[in-house]
């Protein structure tokens, strides 16, 4: 199976996240499916359904955590020689050729990033046009508005 990028942070999120499910979200669930048994008959029993259907969703979401998490290439930037080269994890400041505006993105893994906290997945096309190139290089990203130009100002691994 493919390797799956993510940062220490995304991993230690994913891992957050699937110790409270398993902790705290299962035996809640369970609880309730219990107390929804109960009330009597399950066919009519709303809160019984709608447990099990959480049950469901709870249960997907840890097989999938787990498997992400198995499959996990756990880079950390920091330890990484900083040469200037737009790489997974590192922070990216960018200016805009028309405006001159600049923005700062982190490429981060799929799980991780948040467009309003300026964390971008490597997937994206704005990470995909800035892998590998350098400070000072153009970028061209093609977006739904046109294509974008930016040069790339600066590059640090935080």
């Amino acid at each position: 199976m493919n390797r799956i990028p993510m940062t220490v942070r995304g991993e230690t999120m994913l891992r957050d996240e699937l110790h409270r499910l398993k902790a705290i979200e299962r035996p809640r669930i369970i609880n309730a499916i219990s107390e929804a048994r109960a009330h009597g008959d399950l066919k009519e029993n709303a809160e019984y359904h709608a447990a099990r259907e959480q049950q469901a969703f709870v249960e997907g979401r840890i097989n999938e955590i787990e498997g992400k998490l198995s499959n996990a290439q756990v880079i950390d930037v920091a330890s990484i020689n900083c040469t200037g080269r737009v790489i997974f994890g590192c922070t990216v400041t960018l200016a805009s050729v028309e405006s001159g505006k600049e923005v700062v993105y982190r490429v981060v893994g799929e799980d991780e990033a948040d467009i309003n906290q300026n964390m971008i997945s490597v997937t994206s096309p704005i990470a995909r046009a800035m892998i590998g190139k350098q400070e000072g290089d153009s970028v061209e990203v093609r977006a739904p508005e046109g294509v974008l130009h930016y040069e790339i100002v600066q590059v640090a691994h935080l």
